[in-house]
């Protein structure tokens, strides 16, 4: 079975009876791990040290999964953060159905063009929408929750985000608790507004803190819109970008 056949295990398999919806539950492996799993050259892949550090962003050349996996810079990019042998990494990517999935893996070869990992383990997919944090790095603003047409801006960097919540820098000071609205827009794609709430909350360097913020939990489309966006961000798909009409919506 391959990584692709693996991960887009069809909805069929989950209960039916009355059982309890389980989107954004955590999602649990089965023991047994495909014995074959195959990615394909070119996929590409997001590596973050166990400290939350990104390493790097690349594509992969070859993979023998769970053996070893070779990782190689993208078009146009330039040379890779190294690390030494013997580091354990979480490697993000997404599926082309947009489902995203989490793979740890060891560092058996870090050079400024090429990374090699061994010993893979397929942690999480997002059959259950399952997600992880994607680096991003762009301007946002924070709203006090009744602050409702959002006429106060806090301005501040959207660290990194995922369905789930969101990693924010900021000079502003906020307490663990708080309820806050946050808008954000990535690149080119049209704006986005969660409701959510600190959950942690850390200085960073004297009057910069970093806040931990959890989405109020989002609806299934909301779900699929920020996982599209989330994914074609991570694979550059211009392509999707064009299918969005003039007032961002998608056609």
């Amino acid at each position: 079975m391959g990584l692709l056949d693996f991960l887009f295990i069809k909805e069929e398999t989950t209960p039916t009876d009355g059982a309890a919806n389980t989107d954004n539950a955590e999602f649990k492996p089965t023991e047994k791990q495909p014995e074959n799993i195959d990615f394909f050259p070119g996929m590409k892949l997001d590596l973050v040290q166990e400290n939350g550090q990104q390493l790097l962003t690349g594509q992969i050349v070859t993979a023998d999964f769970p053996q070893q996996m070779v990782i190689d810079r993208l078009p146009g990019g330039l040379s890779f953060n190294t690390c030494p042998a013997g580091t354990v990494v979480n490697v993000h990517g997404y599926t082309r159905l947009t489902i995203p999935f989490h793979i740890k893996g060891t560092v058996q070869e870090s050079t400024r063009i090429i990374c090699k990992l061994t010993d893979l383990k397929l942690q999480t997919y997002a059959e259950g929408r399952q997600t992880f944090r994607m680096p991003v790095s762009a301007p946002m603003s924070l709203f006090y929750q009744h602050d409702k047409y959002m006429e106060n801006p806090e301005a501040c960097t959207l660290v990194d985000i995922s369905t789930g919540g969101a990693c924010i820098e900021s000079e502003y000071i906020h307490a663990e608790g708080e309820v806050l609205r946050m808008k954000a827009q990535i690149e080119d794609y049209a704006p986005m507004t969660f409701l959510g709430e600190i959950i942690r909350v850390e200085e960073t360097s004297p009057g910069v803190f970093r806040y931990g913020f959890l989405f109020a939990k989002l609806k299934e489309e909301e779900i699929t819109s920020l996982n599209r966006t989330l994914y074609n961000l991570q694979v550059g798909n211009r392509e999707e970008w064009s299918r969005r009409t003039p007032n961002g919506n998608w056609s």
